[in-house]
């Protein structure tokens, strides 16, 4: 399905330059003196980069149909993960250089949702939250508080992320997917 600029919605797939991208941002420039041209910021699918690219107003591309199906996280199977269709129950294993971003948040029976285009696997959608154990950190402080300057704590997956000194090996936390792992709260 052919789409113009003039369709742009933000999370919308298209097909450009034998790429998939998602877009992130956009907007439409009606300059005094020349043609009205489209700013927008991509996400390419299959690499992770961002680019801001310009299009011409009314330029023509591809919309990229794209499938986000439910799985839920198996386990690991070597260098490949193994995620399972919640409806369907079919098994798929997907590379680990494919996720590697989200391997720091997952944990085994886990509900993800797992993105698509055509038969290529893209992404692994986590939740905006997730809940890990701490595995090692130093000692909490006598009195600190949560407004303290925190210390390193590694999470049961391996991510190392900042905590309030009050918090100890063992504690279980929710943590921030989307900014890379950053302290929520205790669970």
């Amino acid at each position: 399905m052919a789409i113009d600029t003039s369709n742009f919605k933000n999370g919308l797939t298209i097909e450009y330059n034998k790429a998939i991208w998602r877009i992130l941002s956009f907007q439409h420039v009606k300059p005094g003196k020349g043609g009205a041209f489209v700013r927008s910021k991509l996400k390419n699918l299959r690499t992770g980069a961002v680019n801001e690219i310009t299009f011409r107003a009314g330029e023509h591309m591809e919309a990229a149909d794209i499938t986000t199906r439910p799985m839920q996280y198996l386990y690991a199977n070597g260098d490949s993960y193994v995620f399972m269709d919640v409806d369907t129950y079919d098994q798929v294993e997907i590379p680990g250089d494919k996720i590697k971003d989200s391997l720091k948040f997952l944990l085994e029976n886990m509900q993800v949702k797992v993105t698509s285009y055509k038969d290529e696997i893209l992404d692994v959608e986590l939740p905006a939250t997730v809940e890990l154990s701490v595995t090692d950190t130093q000692p909490s402080i006598k009195g600190a508080t949560v407004n303290g300057g925190g210390k390193p704590a590694t999470m049961e997956t391996g991510l190392v992320i900042t905590v309030p000194d009050f918090v100890n090996a063992g504690d279980k936390l929710v943590v921030n997917t989307s900014d890379g792992g950053s302290y929520k709260e205790r669970a």
